[in-house]
C-alpha cells in the first residue's frame, strides 16, 4: 500500500513539474516579445539567460519532486572556448538539461519549434539555429562559433530509435571542420523510456527515473568529415554498449 501511494505521489509530482515547465515557457514567451526591440546582441544575451533560468527552475523542480535522480556533473565539466557539443539523444528533454547549465549554448532546433507558442519567441530571441535549411544551419552555426559561442547539435538528428545509437549525420563534422573548432561529446544515459521516441505521453513511467550526463571524448576538428562521422559513431557505440536505455529503446521501437 505504501509503495503504491509513493508511486502515485511521484507520478503526480512529475506531471506537475511538466505543468511548471509549460507555464514557465509560456510566461517567457510573453516577456520575450517586447525584447525583440532591443539591439540584436543584447536581445540574444537576454534570450539565452531567460531560457537558462526557466530551464534551471524546471531542473530544480525535478530534483525537489524526486521524479528524477539526476547526475549532471558532466555539464559542469564542459571546458571553455567555442566548440560543437555533440550528445547522444535518448530523451525529448536532453537539450533542456544542457541549456540549463550554460548561457553560451546556441541550440540547433527543428524549424517547427521556432513557431511553437511555448518555445518559439524565446528561441528566436536567443538566436537559436533553425535546421530546415542545411546551408543556413551550417552558416549560422559557424557564425555563432566565431563569436566564441557553443553550438549544441545532436549528431543522430532525432531521438534514438535503435540500440545503441542511430546512424549519425554529418552536420557536426561539417560545422567543426569549417569553423575549426573541437567537438565535445556528451554521453547521456537514462533508465526509463519516458519522453523517448515511441513512448506514449499518457503512459506513466516507473519512478524514479535515473538520468546521467557525463563528459565524453573531445575530438579535434576533422579534415575528413566522412571518416570523422564514422569514428564518432563508433565512439558512441563503444561508450553506450552497456547503457540502461538500450533495452527500452529496442522495446519502444520494434
Amino acid at each position: 500500500m505504501l509503495k503504491t501511494f509513493t508511486h502515485a505521489v511521484e507520478t503526480i509530482s512529475l506531471a506537475f513539474s511538466l505543468l511548471i515547465l509549460g507555464s514557465l515557457c509560456l510566461a517567457w514567451t510573453i516577456v520575450a516579445l517586447p525584447l525583440f526591440l532591443l539591439p540584436q546582441h543584447i536581445g540574444r544575451t537576454c534570450g539565452r539567460w531567460g531560457i537558462l533560468i526557466n530551464f534551471r527552475t524546471y531542473v530544480w523542480s525535478l530534483r525537489l519532486m524526486r521524479g528524477y535522480r539526476l547526475d549532471l556533473k558532466g555539464l559542469i565539466e564542459i571546458p571553455d572556448g567555442p566548440m560543437v557539443l555533440a550528445p547522444n539523444h535518448p530523451s525529448l528533454i536532453d537539450a533542456l538539461f544542457v541549456i540549463a547549465h550554460n548561457p553560451r549554448v546556441a541550440c540547433v532546433m527543428k524549424a517547427n519549434l521556432m513557431n511553437n507558442i511555448f518555445l518559439g519567441a524565446g528561441a528566436r530571441l536567443a538566436n537559436y539555429i533553425r535546421n530546415d535549411s542545411p546551408r543556413h544551419m551550417i552558416l549560422a552555426a559557424i557564425e555563432e562559433l566565431k563569436r566564441g559561442g557553443i553550438v549544441l547539435l545532436f549528431p543522430e538528428g532525432t531521438r534514438t530509435t535503435r540500440p545503441v545509437v542511430n546512424e549519425l549525420r554529418s552536420g557536426v563534422g561539417i560545422i567543426a571542420k569549417h569553423a575549426k573548432v573541437p567537438v565535445q561529446t556528451l554521453i547521456i544515459e537514462q533508465d526509463s523510456g519516458f519522453l523517448g521516441k515511441g513512448w506514449a505521453l499518457y503512459k506513466p513511467p516507473r519512478l524514479p527515473i535515473r538520468y546521467r550526463i557525463r563528459l565524453g571524448r573531445r575530438f579535434d576538428y576533422p579534415t575528413d568529415v566522412r571518416a570523422f562521422t564514422l569514428e564518432l559513431e563508433h565512439y558512441f557505440r563503444s561508450e553506450l554498449a552497456d547503457s540502461p536505455q538500450n533495452q527500452w529503446i529496442a522495446k519502444n521501437n520494434p
